[in-house]
């Protein structure tokens, strides 16, 4: 599209008025509720909306993806409001319930948003994965005819301050990154003040050790033309060197402080002088302010510029706060225009008093503009949300005849999916943080190979070197071999599962990395559950039963992070064949999308779908034999079943989660030798029969007095007088809530302190979470009850 810059400043204009009125209402304008600011980022907003002007309208095709920054958000609505995409009703609740988000969300706007932003960093990092997974789909022969765009980011400077966006320049490196680019609004301010001086000729060079092209967009068309007057170079000199501290404060103070500091500091009765004298006091703040980023048609000459799909960096200079009254000042990021200054700046933007939401209030053309918008490429094809079908989910099965892990029953699966030709096993692509062999992925990747835009052969095989891995890389490949930052290895899984959306093909992904430092990518899970991306997680190995590696490679919490985190379904299965049953219902669930009511058997919202993490062992057990019966699998999938149903007179039943179940099982039966109808309750998901348990008491407060939840039908039958004994190689609290289902007394078992090395035995035994610790607490219930003089049933 040609560069108009006449159509371009009216655009840019717009965005400016309507993204600030929308923040001005909601703060001095709507009721107030709490009594508390409600914010929005008005400077911030400011110092992008030449740039995304220049994006959006100018540079960006359909097939383009981007993350804003957060704290742009008012002028991506404002933009989106500006095309038809944003109802002026949810403007005008900007940051209320039901209103546009504070910062761009896929799942809360309803305008056309590509990546949810909002925890700084990560929505930069996530566009270089994104074209990553762009290229793996580009690959497949399923997947040639998928459009190739540009994963762009608009990135506040002070996000650079985050260290995921340094490990996500590496994993791009080594993956041969491309069609990305990364727009730095260098605003220089941040919360807490001024970016100190020098820091980006740092920053540059890293980028350049990385392979990028670095643009600095410094100087506006005012500024460059000003350069050309006489005495113009030494202007430039001066503002090049100027400090950071100064060019805000100036900038601030406006032209009347602009000209005195220039004069004494330039002033030389000649060229320069004149050059100053030129101006009047508005017009030379005008071109001091005229730095690269906050000039629409300097930035819209350089994006079409580009003309190669090399990563590129444009640090585009800019003014916080740029063409309000609080440009430049330090406070200004969390700050606002008061009642005086916006109705001075309104009248400065000739918005008539009633006209604040009017599109084309201050258009003097509104056909040509009209024409103008309705010709810009990025919006002609309307909102840009790709669909892809369902795939068929071939029968998962695993011999459960001898001892396995379900670490090692993960490999046998995956082993088997990888021998099929199923659509289902074209579609998976894994990925692991540099575990991909410890975490049972090996016999995958030999069949499936990894993936690499060129051809890489294995030196160890061409030179005959034995070795249980066969590392070929390949386009064809479906292995992503990731460093080991856990924080890539979430980002990556958060790009790859919104590929059905934004590239219009579907991927099972599937990540391993060991147990205890999920919690290393904690922030990075939680933005890509945010977006409703799918994909799978398996942590493995996990807990003190990974007991020579110590406290450092022993997990207790996670557990816990799977209850918690929203958009996750958690289960930790204890046996293969649970395994087995969970993985077919979670490779269909993954694809799953809908809106409607929850399965009345258990209150879960399955028809909505989300991700699932799976929480594995590396400590072979006995299996239980062949199990088909529909009750088992069924239970296997809703959360628990009864692995030994408790008789009418059930004294004690012992709840069980992971890898303790040979404990809890040889618990039970030496408790079974003096107790009656003793039951054992097998836990895989705590995580989903607590979520049903407080869904069936939202929709009991709400009037359904049947509603009732998977954990309360399989207690029902139990007798009040029964003793709750719940275990698990993990925090206890994850299974310590059963015994307010129905008010049974409940003693938690499980790890709350660091492990160490030692023997499963060795350590089961000293966190006490074995059969005899088990056996002792049973005996302590009834102990206690005689001692409180209360008879024992």
């Amino acid at each position: 599209m040609p560069i108009d810059p006449i159509q371009l400043k009216i655009v840019e204009q717009r965005l400016l008025w309507l993204s600030h009125w929308m923040i001005h209402h909601a703060n001095h304008i709507r009721p107030k509720v709490d009594g508390i600011k409600i914010g929005g980022h008005q400077a911030s907003s400011a110092s992008m909306v030449s740039i995304m002007t220049a994006l959006y309208f100018s540079a960006l095709r359909p097939e383009d993806r981007v993350a804003v920054k957060p704290h742009a958000s008012p002028v991506f609505h404002a933009m989106q409001y500006l095309m038809g995409n944003q109802t002026r009703e949810k403007m005008k609740n900007f940051r209320g319930f039901g209103g546009v988000q504070s910062y761009p969300s896929r799942t809360k706007d309803i305008d056309d948003v590509d990546f949810s932003t909002g925890s700084v960093g990560l929505g930069v990092a996530i566009t270089s994965f994104a074209s990553i997974i762009q290229d793996y789909i580009k690959a497949k022969g399923w997947g040639s005819d998928a459009p190739m765009g540009r994963m762009v980011a608009l990135v506040g400077d002070a996000e650079l301050d985050e260290g995921n966006v340094y490990e996500a320049l590496q994993e791009g490196w080594k993956n041969d990154l491309r069609n990305t680019w990364w727009i730095i609004d260098y605003n220089r301010q941040s919360l807490d003040g001024i970016v100190r001086e020098g820091l980006f000729e740092r920053i540059e060079k890293i980028f350049d050790a990385f392979g990028w092209d670095v643009l600095r967009v410094k100087h506006g068309v005012q500024q460059r033309a000003a350069f050309e007057e006489p005495g113009g170079d030494r202007l430039r000199d001066w503002i090049d060197a100027c400090p950071n501290q100064d060019y805000s404060a100036l900038t601030f103070m406006g032209g009347a402080v602009w000209r005195q500091r220039l004069m004494d500091d330039l002033g030389d009765q000649g060229d320069v002088t004149a050059l100053i004298e030129r101006r009047s006091n508005a017009e030379l703040a005008a071109l001091m302010e005229n730095l690269g980023g906050n000039c629409v048609e300097t930035m819209a000459e350089t994006f079409a510029a580009i003309d190669h799909d090399r990563p590129t960096c444009f640090l585009a200079y800019t003014v916080k706060g740029w063409g309000t009254p609080i440009a430049g000042h330090k406070d200004n990021h969390g700050g606002l225009m008061n009642n005086s200054q916006f109705a001075e700046w309104q009248s400065h933007m000739g918005v008539a008093e009633g006209e604040e939401w009017e599109l084309f209030a201050t258009v003097q053309d509104p056909d040509a503009f009209k024409d103008f918008l309705a010709g810009t490429p990025f919006f002609a094809k309307g909102p840009r949300r790709y669909f892809d079908d369902k795939l068929n989910v071939p029968t998962i099965a695993i011999e459960t005849s001898r001892e396995i892990s379900t670490q090692m029953a993960l490999g046998k699966i995956l082993d088997n999916l990888s021998k099929g030709e199923s659509q289902l096993a074209e579609r998976i692509v894994t990925t692991s943080p540099d575990v991909t062999g410890t975490t049972s992925l090996g016999a995958w990747v030999n069949r499936r190979k990894l993936f690499a835009r060129s051809e890489q052969a294995d030196v160890f095989i061409e030179h005959r070197i034995p070795s249980t891995a066969k590392w070929e890389f390949t386009p064809e490949g479906q292995h992503i071999e990731l460093g080991i930052a856990e924080m890539n290895l979430m980002l990556l899984l958060g790009a790859a599962g919104l590929s059905h959306s934004l590239f219009g093909k579907r991927l099972i992904p599937i990540g391993t990395v060991y147990d205890p430092f999920v919690s290393r990518g904690l922030d990075a899970l939680n933005y890509a559950c945010y977006q409703d991306a799918r994909f799978m997680l398996v942590g493995t190995p996990s807990g003190v039963t990974l007991a020579p590696e110590g406290g450092a490679h022993q997990s207790v919490g996670t557990p816990l992070i799977g209850m918690s985190q929203d958009g996750l379904a958690a289960f930790e299965p204890a046996f293969a064949d649970e395994l087995a049953v969970i993985m077919e219902w979670a490779f269909d669930y993954l694809q799953r999308v809908g809106e409607g009511q929850p399965d009345e058997r258990t209150w879960l919202r399955d028809e909505t779908g989300g991700s699932v993490y799976l929480r594995l062992t590396t400590n072979p057990i006995e299996q239980p034999g062949k199990r088909v019966d529909d009750e088992f699998r069924q239970g296997a999938i809703d959360g628990a079943y009864w692995l030994r149903k408790p008789g009418p007179n059930c004294e004690v039943v012992v709840a069980y989660q992971g890898a303790v179940a040979p404990e809890a099982i040889k618990a039970a039966g030496m408790i079974g030798e003096g107790r009656r109808d003793i039951g054992v309750l097998a836990v895989t998901s705590a995580d989903r029969l607590n979520a049903g348990w407080t869904a069936a008491q939202r929709a009991r407060s709400r009037g359904n007095q049947a509603a009732r939840s998977h954990i309360e039908t399989l207690m029902s039958g139990l007798p009040s007088h029964c003793k709750l004994v719940t275990v698990i190689d993990g925090h206890p609290a994850t299974l310590s809530w059963l015994g307010a289902v129905l008010g049974h007394q409940t003693i938690p078992m499980g790890v709350e302190h660091f492990g160490q090395t030692g023997t499963i035995s060795d350590l089961y035994c000293h966190h006490r979470i074995d059969s005899e610790a088990i056996l002792e607490k049973v005996n302590g219930l009834t102990q206690g009850r005689t001692l409180l003089g209360v008879k024992a049933d």
